[in-house]
Formats: structure tokens, sequence, C-alpha cells
């Protein structure tokens, strides 16, 4: 697996701003067609390009697997056509007022950890079960709801908040089916998903993420 550090329009914080599987890679339009094929072959992926309710921060606001695309309710048909029209995916509009889905869910291709208070509506858990094709439970990083941003998960293994709690560690391993460790990127960050991008192929990490941050996930992600 490679790992190699990138920046998304300036920023380190690249995972704000994209969304990865296995098979495809989501990116704001703007991103260049350079910038595009070295995310291509880093992670072995299609790449598409769209927005998202017309903005770029397509990691905050939608989820993935394999499978299907989470995204919030006002995303609009062009964007869902966008995606569907380069890959074979169900993307399905969450009816749900929380809206930062990709903060709120975490996932991979074996299952989904989510914000609590998701579960409580159960058409909710029900879209995401659908669109997922993945057993649905809820939990929490260090006693807050924000699994999708305290989190990266790919069907190799997972990178966490350093501070997760051993209950919260074991509910993560056991609904992923993966390994876990615990890191931080772009200097010290503990908000994981804000500066990577992650697959079963490869590592994009935020262009100041240090040396230490890197061996580290190079033992959880690259397995």
């Amino acid at each position: 697996m490679a790992i190699s550090l990138l920046d998304i329009r300036g920023s380190p914080n690249i995972g704000i701003y994209t969304l990865t599987t296995d098979l495809y890679t989501v990116l704001p339009i703007e991103v260049s067609e350079a910038k595009k094929e070295k995310i291509k072959k880093f992670l072995n992926t299609e790449t598409i390009h769209t927005s998202i309710g017309d903005s770029t921060l397509l990691g905050v606001l939608s989820r993935a697997n394999s499978n299907g695309i989470l995204v919030p309710y006002y995303a609009h048909d062009e964007e869902i056509e966008q995606i569907k029209k380069a890959v074979d995916v169900n993307v399905v509009k969450i009816d749900c007022n929380k809206t930062a889905l990709g903060n709120l869910v975490l996932a991979n291709d074996r299952g989904a950890v989510v914000d609590p208070e998701l579960t409580e509506e159960k058409r909710v858990v029900k879209q995401i079960e659908d669109a997922l094709g993945v057993e649905v439970a809820q939990g929490t990083i260090v006693g807050l709801p924000y699994v999708g941003s305290l989190a990266v998960a790919t069907n190799k293994g997972v990178l966490t908040h350093p501070m997760l709690r051993e209950d919260e560690k074991k509910l993560l391993e056991d609904v992923l089916k993966v390994p876990l460790d615990v890191g931080t990127v772009n200097r010290g960050v503990p908000f994981v998903a804000s500066g990577l991008m992650a697959n079963s192929f490869g590592v994009l990490a935020g262009f100041i993420t240090t040396g230490p941050e890197i061996v580290m996930l190079s033992q959880s992600l690259d397995r």
C-alpha cells in the first residue's frame, strides 16, 4: 500500500472535501486533472467530480462504502445523477434534519457505526442499512457522537482519536470487523477523518502530517 501527502484547495484537511471507497472517489469539481490523476493512482479507484447541495464539503455531508452513498435530503438530483452516471452505486437521500452525515456515520463494507440519535428514528436506520448494505449500530468515540469525523475505517483497519475508550474499541471492531489503532494527523489533530483519504489500496494524508503519524497510518491502515 502507498502512503503520500496531499492538499485539497491548499488545505491539509483533505478529508472534509473528499469521499472515497475501494471502488470510487468523489472529488470537488475544482480539483485539477493532475491532482485527480495522483488520487486515482494512489487509491486505485474511479474518480467523480461533483458537489453535494452545491457544497464542496463532500466528506462532511456524505458517507459511503462500496455499496452506496448517504447524502443529505437537500442534495440536488443532478448531483446524484452525476455520481450514478460514473458508478453503479446506490445514492440515498437521508430523511433527517442532521445533515453532516460524514461526521455522524463511520462505515466500511462490513458495518456502520452511527450517532446514537440517528438510530432513534427507524426509517433513518433502514435508509442507511439499505444504502450501505451493512449492519448499523449506534456508538460513540471518546463519548462523542461524531464517529465519522473522529475515525477513518477501511476494509483493512480503523484509525481513531487517541483517547478512545476500551468499550468503544470493542464495539467498533465488532461492527466493522477489522483491527483498530489510535493516532492523529496533520501535526496532532485527533479528528483524523479531516486529514485523510484512505481505502484498501492506499492512504493520502494532509501535507503537514508528520513522520511518526505516517508510521501509525501504515500500521493501522496498511495491514
